[in-house]
């Protein structure tokens, strides 16, 4: 016989409402770390502090969609990197496949190419888990770099990208300066063949951003 009382509705109660409120922690969304729980902010760099004579190219959505761009990659063994938004990481896009079979390595630059100042963190860090998410999915290795669209980032993007598992924010300078060592330069695909002659002009030579960051 099955026991039956008003302890036992009690207790179904009970049960039912620690239920919900498990389901109501799951379902709540991230919120801004309390001081002093945040985690180390990720520092932004432009340059590399090394003393070899190298250089960096990254690159936003375009280049995947390039076949000139993937020859070059391959016919030169061109260490680059691919800062991709939303579904520049995508499947369907271009050869990039290709490209990270060459060693492309694919990197972050926000779900859905927002302008990330102004946003709060609960938006900020949807962009960046978001995207982090989306290239682990797709090519088997969470992004460590992360590129703010345009340039622009404010606290809520370094704590977001913090809380991302993000190692360092990526901005970069452009080709037309003069060269130094460790600099990052934000390339295009149609010019990397004249870049990559100067480069090698100059004396320097282009290697993977990511063995040095």
């Amino acid at each position: 016989m099955t026991p039956r009382g008003p302890w036992v509705r009690l207790l179904g109660c009970a049960l039912a409402a620690v239920l919900l409120t498990g389901c109501a922690r799951e379902a709540a969304p991230p919120r801004r770390p309390a001081a002093g729980a945040e985690a180390a902010v990720p520092p932004v760099v432009s340059r590399v502090p090394t003393s070899d004579k190298v250089v960096f190219l990254a690159y936003e959505d375009g280049a995947g969609r390039d076949p000139r761009f993937v020859d070059l990659v391959r016919d030169r063994r061109l260490p680059v990197s691919l800062f991709l938004a939303g579904a520049g990481a995508g499947p369907g896009v271009g050869r990039l496949g290709e490209l990270t079979a060459l060693g492309a390595r694919v990197q972050n630059r926000t779900l859905t190419h927002a302008l990330l100042p102004g946003l709060g963190y609960v938006e900020q860090h949807a962009e960046i888990c978001g995207q982090r998410d989306r290239v682990q999915a797709r090519f088997g290795a969470a992004p460590r770099l992360f590129h703010p669209p345009r340039g622009a980032y404010d606290a809520n993007t370094l704590q977001a990208a913090a809380e991302c598992g993000v190692d360092a924010i990526v901005l970069w300078r452009e080709p037309a300066e003069r060269l130094r060592p460790g600099d990052i330069l934000g390339a295009r695909a149609e010019t990397t063949p004249a870049l990559v002659r100067r480069i090698e002009a100059e004396g320097y030579e282009v290697a993977a951003l990511e063995d040095y960051l």
